[in-house]
Parts: C-alpha cells; structure tokens; sequence
C-alpha cells in the first residue's frame, strides 16, 4: 500500500506542473521504480485468512455444461460452420454471393482456384476455433505457391496454411505462422495429404470511440496437438506488403482463403465456440 500510495501523491505533485516546465530526473527516476516494484495483491485473499477449508470454497456461479464431440464432432454449444453437407454458411468475399468453392463426398470442400476467398455470413468475436485442413497429393510447385491458403480471423488477421514438408520459406509466412508478425514455435505439420488440425483461441482487439487501439488482441494456435502460438500480440492486419494496420472493428467474419496459384486446399470439420 505504501507504493501505490507513493505513486499517486508523485503523480498528483507531477499534475500541477506547466505543460512547460521539465520533470526532474529525480522525480522521474522514483516514479518509474514506484512503478517497476509494485507488488501484485488480490483484494480477494485480503483481510483475516480463513482457517477452514470451507472458507475457500465456492459453489456459484454455476459452471455450464458442454457436452464435448469425439471422432471429429464437434462440442454440444458450438456453432457448426462446416459439417460437410454443404457451403450454405459461407459466402464470396468479393460479392457476397453463394460460396463456389468444391463441395466433396468425403465431406471436405476444396478451394476453387481463382474464385475468391469464402467467409462466414456469420460474424464473430472471442473465439475457440476449430479447423481441419490438408494440402493435396501429388505434391505441387514449392516455397509459398505450395498449398498456400489462411485462416483470417475477423477477416484480417492470417493464421498461414502451407504444405511445409522439405519446402523451406521465410519462417514468418510458415505454416502455422501469424502471418508475417509471429514465428511458429514448431513446425508440426502431418505428411502431404493427410488432415491438420488448428485449433485457435482468439481475443480480439478493443478500439476507443476514436477508433485508436486501446487493447491488443491475441492468438494461441494449437497444431495438431502442439502448441504453436502462445497467446501471442495481434501487432495489427497480417498484409503481404508493409506494415500492420489497425484500423477500428468490431465483430467480423471467419474468411478462408484462394491464393489463387491452384493450391488444391481441402477443409473439413469446421466450428466455433463463441467466448
């Protein structure tokens, strides 16, 4: 209490100042190690401690209860996206009309090249994301123009799909990557032709009535079992050419991408857990 308590009497001190006048380096220098040491304290643990076990438990709120899925099923509170049947939950990026992308009978969809991204005619906040995805067989072309697709969450932000085995590429476009902003910390990738998993917690950012960014949005990723982003700064868009932007959102879409190079990109098992 004595730090907080010294650091509100040295910013009311620093708040009667001129806009012009310079703060002492002295003062500055308390302020920032006032700042530095502070001493994380929960107010609930506060007070006399209790001597019972009783005294530290709780029995509400009440925890809902989700069903989980198995065999590729998705959870009982989930919002199914893609369940194979059809592309009815889905719509062209660039005119909005009905998804064109190849419905398959194994219950898959596959992009169709140079028809356009697809995204959810749904939109979406916090999220847990499933995703199921495979590059094809026989193996095509390299580097970047090899099964290239994305996940973009809100519709900007790109969690990379590539066919990584023995095709090096700059490992901030890798698979799994945040694309162009975080480096997956392993590459986990199945053989070519067999199904990858994603799945995706996502907070997204928070805007002021100015449209500035006040809070940073963050991605986990967890491919196929291994964790891959570790809660990691949405630093802003996931561009291919310049520097991130942030401009100003609120919920958006779950786009899918065409790279538009034939990458024969299969999806399956698609569904989201609002948070």
């Amino acid at each position: 209490m004595k730090n907080r308590y010294s650091l509100i009497v040295l910013v009311a001190s620093l708040g009667v100042m001129s806009c012009q006048e310079k703060v002492p380096a002295d003062v500055v220098g308390t302020m920032d190690a006032t700042v530095k040491d502070s001493v994380i304290v929960y107010e609930e643990y506060m007070g006399e401690e209790p001597t019972t076990p009783e005294g530290t438990e709780f029995y509400e709120p009440k925890v809902p209860v989700v069903k989980p899925g198995f065999i590729g099923k998705a959870p009982s509170d989930a919002i199914v996206l893609f369940d194979g049947t059809s592309l009815d939950n889905w719509i062209s990026t660039n005119d909005s009309t009905a998804a064109k992308w190849h419905l398959n009978k194994d219950g898959s969809m596959t992009v169709n090249d140079k028809t356009g991204n697809i995204q959810t005619k749904q939109n979406f906040g916090d999220m847990q994301l499933h995703i199921e995805w495979k590059s094809p067989l026989p193996v095509q072309r390299e580097n970047q123009n090899r099964a290239n697709s994305g996940v973009f969450l809100n519709g900007i932000y790109e969690v990379q799909i590539l066919d990584q085995n023995d095709n090096p590429t700059y490992v901030n476009g890798q698979v799994a990557s945040i694309y162009k902003q975080h480096v997956p910390l392993a590459m986990a990738s199945v053989p070519t032709g067999d199904w990858n998993t994603y799945d995706i917690i996502y907070h997204a950012p928070e805007f002021n009535k100015d449209g500035g960014k006040i809070k940073s949005g963050d991605i986990t990723v967890i491919h196929n079992g291994v964790l891959v982003q570790d809660h990691v700064e949405i630093k802003g868009t996931t561009p291919y050419v310049g520097w991130p932007k942030n401009p100003a959102h609120g919920k958006g879409p779950l786009m899918l991408q065409d790279h538009g190079d034939d990458s024969g990109v299969s999806f399956r098992n698609i569904w989201i857990r609002e948070l």
